[in-house]
């Protein structure tokens, strides 16, 4: 369909997108005819932390207990993804109520940062990513841990120290590195200073610098040290000796950063309405700003609302194209608007309005790239500074189903590889400030929606997102790690299971396309004749590139049973008890 003969469609949709737009934030309709969940499911990245969860599930624990364990395991085995010392996004579903709700465990900024937090003072100009990263500046007070007391005060069936005995057995008698560790260790060695990072270096690489091959059983007792404090009481990982030992870290040079006790005992975690889009029969639900997931999630897909889908399987250069033009189109106003909604003024409302989509749709033209990308102007919106944040890519995302139908979908992240690279208790710590804009202000003195201020949180791609049938009834949980990417490879799982037809499994393997401003990403393996057909229709194309997604994905059958996909990119699997 083009753009010219969209425009007579568009009041139609318009108005059956808002019929079903009524409810559009905090709970789904249960449907008393769902059919109960066959045993429940674990979906995440590392073998350990699904046999974690099975066995949280298996004990007749709840999909937020399983949760725990999972995380607590993926901290100790995936350490360059997430942990302890990082932050989290996780959309939960209450099977019995209907209630979907999104716990926000993303850092925050220490009271003593100032929105020229990564401006040198010498020179007056941002520091270079590399030594922001590597440094104190960047570690804000982490959230994972406060994420998972106030979601299990809320959802938990099992005693809250159950959760971590699992992490603290393999940290004690030890875990085999996975493939993928040792990658990215040996990746970072390059960035490691044996001297400066003691404590990573010492745990990461033999004495002769080089990282421990896969297969390696590593030992990490100072990390079960801290699960059994936090076993005990969840606020030992925010007060005390645990508490003191992060500060410490993060105030070592280089460029020592101004994280307190004060910034770690006055944490909290955030329960939050999730926000619910229609997509066709559908309708999918994710994380709210400062996450920029539930808005680009739900701009892209309505976007795509507008077009027959179905019609282009992924085997077609139109079905591609129509991918890439809305994902243009929603990168743009998610990068110009989305900041922290406690210090920004941000138009969620307009950004997925459902007469906005569709005036944003009947830009599209499969046939013809568009030139170039602006944002819009949904309702609500002001002229406001331009965006120049940048996501790195670290994270995990794992999935949880328990059998009474209870859904977790979680994204979870130290930012980059490793986080900061220091440690702390047997964890890395985050470098989650480097998300910020490192110029605060645009050239007219305006404040960016993403810069940097005392205890604000820095806006995140993360994309749990969970998918109700027309009944209510539960269908999905999916999401990705990836930077800013997130949000392009969980439109491909949706877009793949829902619009293609594609199981779990093929839907998390179809290769990648990110569309971000004008250029347009491909994964090794993306068919080369759709390739060429893209760049003759105008795209601007980078083929082969290593879009290292981490999509992880459980759906209900038509039977009640669940059916799993985990990313062969990742080293982890989907499993039921």
């Amino acid at each position: 369909m083009t753009a010219l003969s969209l425009m007579t469609v568009i009041p139609t949709l318009a108005l059956a997108a808002g019929s079903a737009f009524a409810a559009e934030q905090g709970a789904v309709r249960p449907s008393e005819s769902t059919p109960a969940v066959t045993g429940g499911m674990v979906s995440a990245a590392n073998r350990d932390a699904v046999n974690a969860g099975l066995e949280a599930l298996r004990a007749g624990g709840s999909a937020v207990d399983a949760a725990i364990a999972v995380q607590t395991v993926l901290g100790l085995v995936e350490p360059q993804s997430s942990g302890i010392g990082g932050g989290a996004f996780m959309i939960h579903y209450d099977a019995r109520s209907g209630d979907v709700s999104v716990y926000n465990g993303r850092e925050t900024a220490p009271a003593g940062a100032g929105e020229n937090l990564f401006i040198d003072p010498e020179t007056g100009e941002p520091y270079g990513f590399v030594q922001a990263w590597r440094s104190g500046l960047s570690t804000g007070a982490p959230g994972v841990i406060a994420l998972l007391a106030r979601a299990h005060a809320d959802h938990g069936a099992l005693d809250w120290s159950t959760g971590f005995d699992h992490a603290i057995t393999l940290a004690e008698n030890g875990f085999e590195v996975a493939p993928r560790l040792n990658a990215l260790a040996s990746r970072m060695a390059q960035f490691t200073d044996m001297n400066e990072t003691g404590l990573a270096a010492r745990y990461l690489y033999d004495a002769d610098g080089e990282a421990f091959p896969a297969g390696h059983v590593l030992t990490n007792p100072a990390y079960a040290a801290s699960l059994r404090l936090i076993a005990q009481d969840w606020r030992n990982f925010y007060e005390g000796a645990l508490a003191q030992a992060m500060v410490d870290a993060v105030h070592e040079n280089p460029l020592a950063g101004t994280l307190s006790l004060e910034d770690l005992a006055s944490y909290a975690a955030l329960e939050e309405k999730a926000i619910c889009t229609p997509y066709r029969r559908y309708r999918l639900c994710s994380a709210p700003p400062p996450s920029s997931g539930g808005v680009a999630i739900g701009a892209l897909m309505g976007m795509l609302a507008h077009f027959d889908m179905s019609a282009y399987g992924p085997d077609t250069a139109e079905g591609w194209a129509l991918f890439i033009e809305a994902s243009r189109l929603a990168y743009a106003d998610r990068d110009e608007y989305i900041g922290d909604p406690a210090f920004a003024d941000i138009p969620v409302a307009g950004l997925i309005n459902p007469v906005y989509l569709a005036r944003r749709a009947s830009l599209i033209n499969p046939a013809a790239a568009m030139a170039d990308i602006e944002p819009g102007a949904p309702p609500g919106s002001h002229d406001q500074a331009d965006d120049i944040s940048v996501d790195r890519p670290g994270t995990s995302h794992f999935v949880v189903v328990d059998g009474s139908g209870n859904a977790v979908s979680m994204t979870t992240t130290v930012e980059s590889p490793f986080g900061s690279g220091r440690m702390a208790g047997g964890f890395f710590l985050n470098n989650q400030l480097t998300d910020f804009s490192f110029v605060a202000r645009d050239k007219e003195g305006r404040m960016r929606p993403n810069a940097p201020q005392a205890g604000k949180r820095p806006r995140s791609s993360m994309s749990p997102t969970l998918v109700f049938d027309e009944t209510g009834a539960f269908e999905l949980a999916t999401g990705s790690p990836g930077g800013n990417s997130i949000i392009a490879y969980t439109a491909k799982s949706l877009v793949a299971m829902l619009d293609w037809g594609l199981s779990p499994q093929d839907a998390a393997t179809l290769p990648n396309v990110v569309a971000r401003g004008n250029v347009v990403r491909t994964e090794a393996g993306f068919d080369g004749a759709i390739l060429t057909e893209l760049q003759a229709r105008g795209f601007t194309v980078e083929g082969n590139r290593g879009e290292i997604s981490g999509l992880h994905i459980v759906r209900a059958g038509h039977d009640g049973a669940l059916i799993g996909g985990a990313d062969p990119r990742r080293d982890g699997l989907a499993a039921q008890p």
